[in-house]
């Protein structure tokens, strides 16, 4: 039995914001970040759009794009995601054909159908626009329809300028079926958030790969992965930095909002039963170990999904430790290729 080919692993960022920091801190680690990234070997470099948070900061996200792309050599830098029924795909073509002008080869547009905020903020940003995701698909065929005027599904009389003619990839983003049947049936390369939504990826997956029809873009199907993935030296440190990202997770199940949290030396105490519960559900694609550990676990996973590539999403409150998880995953990754 011949080994799997190596898989490619990417990098996904909330830019987030830790309790005692701010913004302008948060941009700063994230840029330092996504340089290892680009010198480790990653492929990609996501950033996610979300509204209303104070614990991320990525809610600008084709600014911060740029503002990563511009500090990186290599590595392709892109959205995981832009939640398009929040914007009119106009204004994404041409912000996304600008980025693309910028930093040829190497942008990414990945597209969800999700409101990334709360109710109140998707009220607010979706003035004139409709409430809902249920426009997805005819938003994204507009959308395309920019970038490639043979499509005839630009509003009638509108170029975008940047944007049209370019080549930017475009993968759609989900935690359920619905953009996964979509995907397939554009032939587009599809994502999965089971970082957070690990229920639904197997069934997504299924119906990606079942539904998929080839196109311009892929002759098969491209599934990427997302798992947390918090490195350390030993488990135990592991664990102990794994907590912060054990209270962001409390939090929303809570509905509360508020910055990434130092760790804690056990979370016994501070959480029910049933929430435990939950939070062990949730976190069931999340590995927290020494490198070892990670290098045990992601085969398992990979046999399991079947995935193309793994995006890694790393929720750590002290930046320097951020920084030594990139470099301990990257080594994990290698090592197993």
């Amino acid at each position: 039995m011949t080994a799997p080919d190596p898989i490619p692993y990417s990098l996904l960022d909330l830019a987030p914001v830790t309790e005692g920091s701010d913004a302008a801190e948060s941009f700063r680690r994230t840029l330092e970040l996504a340089q290892l990234a680009d010198e480790l070997g990653y492929t990609r470099y996501w950033l996610a759009e979300h509204h209303n948070m104070p614990g991320v900061s990525s809610s600008a996200t084709s600014l911060i794009i740029g503002h990563v792309a511009g500090g990186t050599k290599r590595i392709r830098v892109g959205s995981g995601g832009i939640m398009l029924p929040n914007h009119a795909p106009l204004a994404i073509a041409e912000q996304f054909g600008t980025l693309e002008s910028l930093y040829p080869g190497r942008i990414d547009l990945g597209l969800g159908r999700a409101p990334g905020s709360d109710q109140p903020a998707a009220r607010a940003l979706r003035r004139g626009l409709t409430a809902g995701g249920q426009d997805f698909p005819e938003l994204l065929s507009e959308l395309r329809g920019y970038f490639d005027p043979s499509l005839g599904t630009a509003a009638p009389g509108v170029r975008a300028v940047p944007g049209e003619g370019l080549d930017i990839p475009i993968w759609l983003l989900g935690s359920s079926g619905f953009s996964a049947q979509l995907a397939g049936e554009l032939g587009l390369p599809f994502a999965f958030a089971s970082h957070f939504a690990p229920d639904y990826l197997l069934p997504a997956l299924s119906l990606y790969r079942s539904s998929f029809k080839p196109s311009r873009h892929l002759d098969r199907p491209y599934a990427m992965v997302a798992v947390n993935v918090i490195a350390a030296d030993t488990d135990e440190i592991a664990a102990w930095l794994a907590t912060s990202q054990q209270q962001q997770f409390l939090n929303i199940i809570r509905g509360r909002t508020g910055k990434l949290q130092p760790p804690v030396d056990s979370m016994d105490g501070l959480l029910s039963p049933q929430e435990q519960a939950i939070l062990t559900g949730t976190l069931r694609y999340s590995i927290a170990g020494s490198k070892e550990t990670v290098k045990r676990r992601l085969p398992e996973i990979r046999e399991e999904t079947g995935a193309d590539e793994f995006i890694v999403a790393s929720q750590i409150y002290d930046h320097p430790a951020r920084l030594h998880s990139c470099r301990l995953t990257a080594e994990a990754f290698r090592e197993l290729g």
